[in-house]
């Protein structure tokens, strides 16, 4: 069958180069005899796979060399436990909530310690369509992190340059010294990132990453001691940091799939040329779901609508269903929302080609005349 338009939002699409350089030497890697993923994660084989995916890594998103960088396990939801596990050390930490996602995140760390909610744009509705008003922030001066979502993959709420940056201002004056703690998960690698405004990023993989079953955190070389000894090694980012990612076994054919996917980004000719693209799908679609009169509707506020997941809403739920029903018939997948909040989600990761917008637009249009 045709390959369809993938536009999940997790696991999500994966670049086709990438499938089929997998695919390929799924049996036999590199002459080895065997797979990539039968071999020992301590062999020569493998110890230069995720040397190699490190190595890509670092220059894509220009990481200074006093970060290191972590291929963990657990999802992005395990970090909402393990980032205050090892930076609170007894302190309080800041949360700021602007989507579900860092809701979870600073409900999470309440259960290790004190974390105080700093602002939230949670509506009546229980709907997120903002970011807060950045220069009225009071962080605590003492707190141990302040942490943030950049991206809220179910409400489409994303932090952009010019916010980083009032975000990261705010901070320095009122609380110096305080790292910034991201949740990237949905829009890392899309873009260029200024790795040095944060003290630590980390994202799920099965976005923009690679297949889901490995996490990706990049900590600064400081806070890797704030760890005490009574944290498990397993969850212990300066244990990990000591053993290469390995105090055990990695999830090593997701790490190798990682590190074909930062190949794929480099040739493409890295962030940049790849934000370009995704700025351009990402206009395509609102400027599609703004001129239908109405049809389409989404609610997030143009200074943060994310390029990277677009929710929207019809006029009614059946409409919804049945738009979900037409899109799947011809060939779109992974359009439903979330099931937390309903309505529509395209996501438009990297992967996700413009050809495929184009098509929805069309899709989108198309259904509009008939409804």
């Amino acid at each position: 069958m045709t390959h369809a338009w993938n536009f999940s939002a997790g696991p999500a699409a994966l670049p086709p180069e990438v499938l089929k350089q997998a695919q390929a030497e799924l049996l036999d890697w590199h002459g080895i005899g065997a797979s990539i993923m039968e071999v020992s994660h301590r062999g020569k084989a493998f110890v230069s796979v995720i040397e190699e995916a490190e190595a890509d890594l670092r220059e894509l998103l220009a990481i200074p060399d006093n970060y290191r960088v972590l291929f963990l396990q657990g999802g992005a939801s395990l970090q909402f436990a393990q980032v205050p596990m090892n930076l609170s050390a007894g302190q309080s930490a800041d949360y700021l909530v602007t989507g579900s996602w860092s809701k979870k995140a600073h409900k999470e760390a309440a259960r290790i310690g004190a974390a105080r909610l700093v602002a939230t744009t949670k509506e009546e509705d229980g709907s997120f369509t903002r970011l807060p008003d950045i220069e009225r922030l009071a962080f605590d001066k003492n707190a141990a992190y302040v942490h943030l979502c950049t991206n809220e993959t179910i409400h489409g709420v994303e932090v952009f340059d010019e916010a980083e940056a009032r975000l990261f201002e705010t901070l320095a004056q009122t609380a110096p010294g305080v790292p910034l703690v991201a949740d990237m998960s949905s829009h890392i690698l899309s873009r260029p990132l200024d790795v040095r405004r944060y003290g630590l990023i980390y994202a799920g993989a099965q976005k923009n990453i690679g297949p889901s079953g490995v996490t990706l955190v990049i900590v600064r070389d400081d806070l890797l001691e704030r760890a005490g000894e009574n944290v498990s090694a397993q969850l212990s980012y300066r244990k990990q940091a000591d053993n290469g990612s390995m105090l055990n076994t990695p999830p090593t054919f997701a790490i190798h799939m990682a590190g074909l996917v930062f190949k794929w980004l480099k040739a493409r000719g890295g962030l940049a040329a790849i934000a370009a693209i995704n700025r351009e799908k990402a206009r395509r679609l609102y400027e599609a779901i703004d001129r239908s009169g109405g049809f389409y509707r989404n609610a997030v506020d143009t200074v943060c609508r994310s390029a990277m997941n677009v929710p929207f809403n019809l006029p009614t739920p059946e409409l919804e269903a049945q738009f979900v029903k037409e899109s799947e018939a011809a060939g779109f997948i992974g359009l439903k929302g979330h099931k937390s909040v309903g309505g529509i989600r395209a996501s438009l990761y990297n992967a996700v080609p413009l050809e495929a917008v184009e098509a929805l637009v069309g899709f989108m249009e198309g259904f509009a005349a008939r409804g």
